[in-house]
């Protein structure tokens, strides 16, 4: 009687399994084809309407402009490579179906963002993101460290929709509008006392979702998460920072908070790219470049240009998804090197110099910008020091000839610096109807002397002096640890 009991208990959980691994492969096929779908969709229609995208909206809650369906295109793209990603790289994972569900959710959260008019339907959307997302990060909940970083990650995401509700809920109720496009109609008309406490809530709500110092150590702390949730994380989620200051651009020129963007964006920037140079693990790595990143969309936001951060948003989702699904076959082929001393040649300076001016020259006219003395000119500045340090990777480059190094170049920079100014043109046509998106700020002393120590930061990291003074190594190296409970903390316990 007990034997017939067993082999009819073990026959209920193999036939349960079964169950399971057939409905695994079509939850994956359903959700990554619908994300397929919704990007089709979105894409066709984007190439069809592009210069005549209207705006549609329904009673003051839903809004659908150029900005929502470029918008709905990169992300239903991301989701849609890292789900198809994910059917293999996550096979036989028993958390299998939640992990696309979770994806499919934290997706259409992201859409819902975009296309929310009313103020609470905006704020539940941002709320629901950081929850999907802390749910992917500790997807694993018999994983100690999981679940810890889970819980960290949600305090930050909290905290975050907390700021965001605080600053819109102040807007709304001196103003008596509720709507997004109220409220930017109107914020020019509210005391400064009004908009300098929202404005700074929405600045705090942005800077903790794209982990900008000092809130940057979740995202350090959510290398838990699978790689594929990794990757939807950096290309999507902390990109949602852009979004929202896009949006309430009026709200920042109109509370004169911009240059407070600038320098916490140029201050992220700079201690990201030490940090960066100092982790020994690639996904830590990839963190640390992230915040740099989104420490450069901030000062471009902060500089009036907010067409400029959308773009760079856009490019470092496709840039950061690559480095994060290719990850495991950059480790494989990893051997240790040694270290390579930062050493150019007068003539390598001269080339390095000349196209990186160049870069600059054919940026601000192709974008038409030109060369006029305002906030512009550090955004065409970025563009020179991106262009020459690209410059100098091909001329210190061993296995390319002079001759090809001469062909490489001019094809490589012409090529770049075409295909940045056709997205910068298209993403501003799309956004065009948005105000004050691209408002180049009057030159200031605090922009002017941060960008002195932006540019002195950049060359001590470039040149290694950090490596000759201990302390600031050592401060570099603490302040890019994770939440200690994160990691191996659970190793010898049983769960």
């Amino acid at each position: 009687m007990t034997l017939k009991t067993n082999l009819d208990s073990n026959s209920a959980q193999w036939a349960a399994e079964d169950v399971e691994n057939i409905r695994k492969p079509m939850v994956w096929q359903l959700v990554t084809s619908l994300l397929w779908l919704l990007f089709g969709a979105n894409l066709v229609f984007l190439i069809l309407n592009f210069s005549t995208l209207p705006e549609w909206g329904w009673g003051g809650l839903f809004r659908i402009n150029g900005f929502t369906i470029l918008i709905w295109t990169t992300v239903t793209f991301f989701s849609a490579i890292v789900s198809s990603y994910a059917g293999n790289y996550l096979m036989g994972f028993r958390l299998h179906s939640r992990f696309m569900i979770l994806c499919l959710g934290f997706t259409l959260s992201v859409m819902l963002l975009v296309m929310s008019n009313h103020i609470i339907l905006l704020l539940f959307s941002w709320l629901i993101m950081g929850v999907f997302m802390s749910r992917l990060i500790g997807i694993d909940k018999t994983w100690g460290e999981a679940r810890e970083a889970s819980k960290f990650t949600q305090k930050y995401f909290l905290t975050g929709a907390f700021f965001l509700t605080v600053g819109l809920l102040l807007l709304a109720f001196n103003s008596n509008e509720f709507t997004v496009s109220g409220l930017t109609s109107v914020v020019d008309e509210l005391p400064l006392y009004i908009t300098l406490p929202s404005a700074l809530c929405v600045i705090a709500a942005a800077i903790v979702q794209s982990a900008i110092y000092p809130f940057h150590r979740w995202l350090l702390s959510a290398m838990t998460a699978p790689t594929p949730a990794s990757a939807l994380m950096h290309a999507g989620f902390v990109n949602g920072a852009g979004i929202l200051l896009a949006l309430f651009a009026t709200l920042l020129f109109a509370s004169n908070t911009l240059t407070i963007l600038f320098v916490i964006g140029g201050l992220t920037a700079i201690i990201a790219q030490f940090t960066k140079l100092l982790q020994v693990n690639v996904k830590q790595k990839l963190a640390c470049s992230t915040i740099a990143q989104m420490g450069f969309m901030i000062m471009q936001c902060g500089l009036g240009f907010f067409n400029a951060a959308v773009v760079h948003l856009i490019l470092h989702g496709f840039y950061k998804a690559y480095l994060f699904l290719s990850s495991g076959e950059e480790i494989a082929q990893t051997t240790p090197k040694k270290a390579i001393l930062l050493k150019i040649k007068p003539l390598q300076a001269l080339v390095v110099l000349l196209f990186g001016s160049l870069g600059a020259i054919l940026f601000a006219f192709w974008t038409g910008k030109e060369m006029q003395m305002n906030s512009g000119v550090f955004l065409t500045l970025i563009v020179a020091i991106t262009v020459g340090q690209a410059t100098y990777n091909i001329v210190k480059e061993y296995s390319l000839s002079i001759l090809q190094k001469m062909i490489v170049l001019p094809i490589l920079f012409t090529s770049g610096i075409g295909i940045y100014a056709l997205m910068y043109n298209g993403v501003t046509m799309l956004m065009s109807d948005m105000p004050m998106i691209a408002k180049p700020l009057p030159l200031s002393w605090p922009q002017i002397i941060f960008g002195v120590i932006f540019l002195v930061g950049f060359f001590i990291m470039k040149l290694g002096v950090y490596q000759k003074l201990p302390w600031l190594y050592v401060k570099l190296m603490n302040i890019s640890q994770p939440y200690k409970n994160s990691v191996l903390m659970y190793k010898s316990k049983a769960i």
